[in-house]
């Protein structure tokens, strides 16, 4: 998997020895309060993730990056491209930062390399977001890279319990420039 390199953040291929920080990432509540599945409880849930992504990324249909700092090999989040379908030239993009990193700009400029990635090596016509309405952080993000609201899906998801919904958020090639 190609490594993805910024001013600020670098993005490489995860490996099982990011369970540790996958697990402290999702299984803390508040960064976790926006997900479509509630935090995690075990570490073995982070070694599941990655062994998935992992496969998903030899599969083809997803590309899971870690998100480190320059200089640094710690994985302080992740940013996504996955349901990456090249014969429709499309993919969703998701990323998550640990919460000492919010506020920063990492995820704009780690979501910033990918999808400069998906539209210029990959091809592809359009990238999706599903977030959670609530989420003005990620709603800031994507509108800040150009992402619009396609739509909104009512009680979408029920995750522990509580009902949220869906906004829909796409980003064409032809409208995409680096901020």
């Amino acid at each position: 998997m190609e490594r993805l390199t910024g001013d600020r953040v670098c993005l490489r291929g995860v490996a099982l020895t990011d369970t540790d920080a996958v697990f402290a990432i999702w299984s803390d509540p508040e960064a976790m309060r926006y997900w479509s599945h509630p935090p995690y409880t075990e570490r073995a849930q982070a070694e599941a993730k990655l062994t998935g992504d992992l496969a998903s990324s030899a599969a083809g249909s997803a590309l899971p990056w870690a998100i480190t700092l320059v200089g640094d090999d710690q994985l302080i989040g992740m940013c996504t491209l996955h349901q990456i379908d090249l014969s429709n030239g499309r993919a969703e993009v998701g990323y998550l930062l640990g919460r000492s990193y919010w506020g920063q700009g990492l995820a704009t400029e780690a979501a910033s390399l990918v999808i400069d990635y998906a539209f210029t090596t990959l091809g592809l016509r359009r990238l999706e977001a599903d977030i959670d309405p609530r989420n003005t952080g990620s709603q800031r993000l994507l509108e800040r890279l150009g992402f619009e609201r396609d739509g909104y899906l009512r009680e979408r998801w029920c995750v522990a319990g509580e009902v949220s919904d869906s906004a829909l958020y796409g980003l064409l090639a032809r409208e995409w420039s680096i901020k």
